[in-house]
């Protein structure tokens, strides 16, 4: 397992981070702390979660169950110490949530409190924004999205009055570092502008979705995070299961994610399909298995902090985590690069 500086901190983060957002739907507390237990066994160091967890399905009853679950390991392990601890104050819209609330100081107030209770700890390691207020192109919105209406001063004066808020609670000692989720490269340029130019928490990281089938970050937000030190935290690094190869057009196993939701959150239409096989097919001729394959090459991307994967059995999870030991030969890169430019945006 390899280690990467998390930003410009000093803090040491795990290539892979244990994704929770299946833990109190898909995933009882039980089997959460057996992958919890077995991820650290294997070098993990980085539990990812958020207020709004879990998923699959969404539910008003079930949300937060998946950081209590987390609490309840952290005062029944002991450990805290051992995990860098990420979790992610959700924004507007998101009915189950404060009812659609915006990200504002009064709305991370109360998020806060609520974590900080339901992990059963005294501090956030990583508190992330789950989506701007603004909007985002990330879950496929990049089709439709138009930042055209967006008032620029009215972003910044936002921004400007969060970045205060969480400066506040930094200096409270309730979080020591903060993040972006579902971000632009513009708006995290103005994040981190704001933030030298005032002397506020500077963002460290990112969280949007990449992988074989998702590369919207190799452009301008890769040369951001170049520049600038704020590395990725990948979501859905396995495309939602379908680049583990157990997904097929007419193939969907029972208790699985499409199971519960059927296209995958946007992820599955008539173009996926040729892209995917294409993918399984060459992990195949190359004797690897198709998640392995994934999660290495992703892993060899120089704006890669952390891949965040979640896991339904402890098989699965087995399967991740012994991706680290994983090495791509140059053959198996050809092919790689040659189907992307083939089949650049499946979904």
């Amino acid at each position: 397992m390899r280690y990467h500086n998390l930003g410009h901190t000093e803090i040491k983060v795990s290539e892979l981070c244990l994704g929770s957002m299946t833990w109190g739907s898909q995933n009882s507390q039980q089997e959460a702390h057996e992958q919890i237990d077995m991820a650290l066994d294997y070098g993990v160091n980085f539990i990812d979660t958020a207020e709004m967890y879990p998923t699959t399905p969404l539910s008003k009853e079930t949300q937060g169950d998946t950081e209590r679950i987390i609490g309840e390991w952290i005062a029944k392990s002991g450990r805290r110490s051992d995990v860098v601890l990420a979790t992610k104050v959700s924004g507007k819209g998101y009915k189950n949530v404060r009812d659609g609330a915006p990200i504002s100081p009064a709305s991370i107030t109360t998020a806060i409190e609520n974590s900080l209770r339901s992990l059963r700890t005294d501090y956030i390691d990583l508190y992330q924004l789950h989506w701007p207020n603004r909007g985002s192109y990330m879950f496929r919105q990049n089709w439709t999205y138009t930042p055209s209406q967006q008032d620029t001063n009215a972003v910044s004066d936002h921004m400007l009055e969060v970045l205060h808020h969480l400066g506040k609670l930094r200096a409270a000692g309730k979080i020591r570092h903060v993040g972006l989720s579902n971000e632009s490269a513009w708006g995290t340029m103005r994040w981190l502008s704001l933030a030298a130019a005032h002397d506020l928490p500077r963002m460290v990281s990112v969280q949007n979705e990449y992988s074989l089938l998702c590369r919207l970050f190799d452009t301008d937000m890769a040369e951001l995070s170049h520049h600038e030190q704020v590395g990725l935290l990948s979501f859905s690094p396995l495309a939602a299961g379908l680049l583990t190869g157990k997904y097929a057009e007419d193939t969907i196993p029972d208790g699985s994610r499409r199971s519960i939701n059927a296209d995958l959150g946007g992820r599955i239409n008539t173009h996926l399909w040729p892209a995917l096989n294409r993918y399984l097919e060459i992990a195949k001729q190359h004797g690897l298995d198709p998640a392995q394959m994934a999660l290495a090459w992703a892993a060899r991307r120089p704006f890669m902090t952390s891949q965040i994967f979640g896991a339904t059995t402890t098989a699965q999870l087995k399967t991740a985590l012994e991706s680290t030991t994983i090495s791509l030969t140059d053959a198996v890169l050809r092919d790689i690069q040659t189907t992307y430019r083939r089949y650049p945006m499946p979904y």
